[in-house]
C-alpha cells in the first residue's frame, strides 16, 4: 500500500503535515459519535440507558443485548441495537466491553437487513463501536466495510452519514483504506459531497480526506467526478466547506488526472479568487494548491497568471504566515518566467486549452 506524505502547510497553529484527522479541529467533522438524536425515551429504554450509564459493572445487560441481537424478532433485534447504539453512545467503556461480548458480527448482519430501520440501527451502533481504536481493526476484519458501503449506498439518510462516519474512522487505520476504497465507497462518498446537506457532506470529505491519503484512492475519487463538487463547494464562500474542500483538493492534486480535472472544472479562477479574498488558512491552502498545479505545466502557469493571480500573491507574499509567504513568493517566480519549463512539459500540456 502507498500512503504518500500529506502537504505541509500550516493549520490551527500546527504543520498541516502534522494533522491529524482525529484531534479535535474545526477543518473537518469529529465523527465522534452517532447523530442521530436519542431514540423516543420509553420508560423500560429510560431505564436500561439509566442502568448502563450509571452502573459500575454493565456486562449483565451488555451480554442480553447480544443475546437479543440475534433474536427471531425482528423488533427485539431493534430494541437491542438502539440500546446498544445509546449505551456505547454514552458510556465510552462500553465500546470495548460490547465488542468483547461479540456484539459486533451480529450488529454487522444488521447492517445488511431489508429494513431500512434495522439497517440504521445497526449502522449507528457500529459506527459507536469503532469510536474506541481497540475495535477499529475487528470490526473491519470482521466484514464490517461491504455492509457499510451498501447501506452508504442504499440507507436513510441518516444510515448514510452514519456509514460515512464509520468508514472514516475504520480508515483511520492505514491498512483498511485500500479495501474501503476497492469496496466501492469513493464514488458513494463523492455523491454525497455532491448531493447530501451539510452535515453529509462534512462527513464525506472528512471520510474522502483520510482515505485519499492513499495513491489508488486518488485516482478512484478522480475518476468518480470528484473535482466538480470540490470546485463548486470552494466557489462558494457561504458553504462552510470551503476549507474542507481545499484540504482534499491539496490530496488530490499530487495526481496529473486530478490536476487536468481541476483546470477542467474551473479550479483555477476559484483559486485565485481565494488567494485574493479568502481567509488567511484558505488563502495559504490555496496557493500551495496553485504551487503544485504550476510546477510542471507552462501551460498552466499562463493560465493561472492570465487570470490576475499576479498582484493577490505579492500581497500574501507580503502579509501572509510564513509558510504562505514562501509558497506565494515561488509561485510568483514560476508565473513570471512562464516559458521556463522543459520542452517534454511543453509537449505534454499543449493540448490543455488555454
Amino acid at each position: 500500500m502507498e500512503t504518500e506524505n500529506r502537504p505541509s502547510f500550516s493549520y490551527m497553529g500546527r504543520n498541516f503535515s502534522d494533522l491529524s484527522i482525529n484531534e479535535d479541529s474545526s477543518a473537518f467533522s469529529e465523527c465522534n459519535s452517532d447523530r442521530s438524536g436519542e431514540f423516543p425515551a420509553t420508560s423500560s429504554q429510560s431505564r436500561l440507558l439509566a442502568m448502563a450509564c450509571a452502573s459500575e459493572d454493565s456486562d449483565e445487560l451488555i451480554q442480553q443485548l447480544v443475546s437479543d441481537l440475534q433474536s427471531c424478532s425482528i423488533e427485539e433485534q431493534k430494541q437491542a441495537a438502539m440500546e446498544i447504539r445509546l449505551i456505547a453512545k454514552n458510556k465510552p467503556e462500553n465500546r470495548l466491553k460490547l465488542a468483547k461480548a461479540g456484539a459486533v458480527k451480529p450488529l454487522i448482519s444488521l447492517i445488511s437487513s431489508a429494513d431500512p430501520q434495522l439497517q440504521e440501527y445497526g449502522v449507528t451502533a457500529i459506527l459507536n463501536l469503532s469510536l474506541c481504536d481497540e475495535n477499529k481493526e475487528f470490526i473491519a476484519s470482521s466484514g464490517a466495510i461491504k455492509p457499510l458501503v451498501r447501506a452508504l449506498r442504499l440507507g436513510t439518510p441518516t444510515a448514510k452519514e452514519n456509514s460515512a462516519c464509520a468508514l472514516l474512522r475504520l480508515s483511520q487505520v492505514d491498512e483498511n483504506k485500500p479495501a474501503i476504497g476497492r469496496s466501492g465507497a469513493i464514488p458513494l462518498l463523492v455523491n454525497l459531497l455532491e448531493s447530501g446537506g451539510f452535515r453529509a457532506k462534512k462527513d464525506a470529505s472528512t471520510a474522502l480526506y483520510s482515505l485519499c491519503s492513499v495513491k489508488e484512492n486518488k485516482i478512484r475519487a478522480v475518476q468518480a467526478g470528484i473535482m466538480k463538487p470540490l470546485v463548486e463547494l470552494m466557489a462558494d464562500f457561504g458553504s462552510n466547506m470551503v476549507d474542507k474542500s481545499a484540504y482534499v483538493l491539496s490530496l488530490l492534486v499530487s495526481v496529473a488526472d486530478a490536476r487536468t480535472a481541476l483546470v477542467e472544472e474551473g479550479g483555477i479562477p476559484v483559486l485565485v479568487e481565494i488567494v485574493e479574498v479568502g481567509s488567511q488558512r484558505q488563502k495559504e491552502i490555496a496557493v500551495a494548491i496553485l504551487l503544485q498545479v504550476c510546477e510542471d505545466s507552462v501551460v498552466y502557469r499562463t493560465m493561472v497568471a492570465r487570470e490576475g493571480a499576479i498582484p493577490p500573491l505579492v500581497a500574501l507574499s507580503q502579509s501572509g504566515t510564513n509558510r504562505a509567504k514562501q509558497k506565494a513568493e515561488t509561485l510568483i517566480e514560476l508565473l513570471r518566467q512562464p516559458r521556463s519549463g522543459n520542452v517534454a512539459t511543453t509537449a505534454q500540456t499543449s493540448e490543455v486549452s488555454v
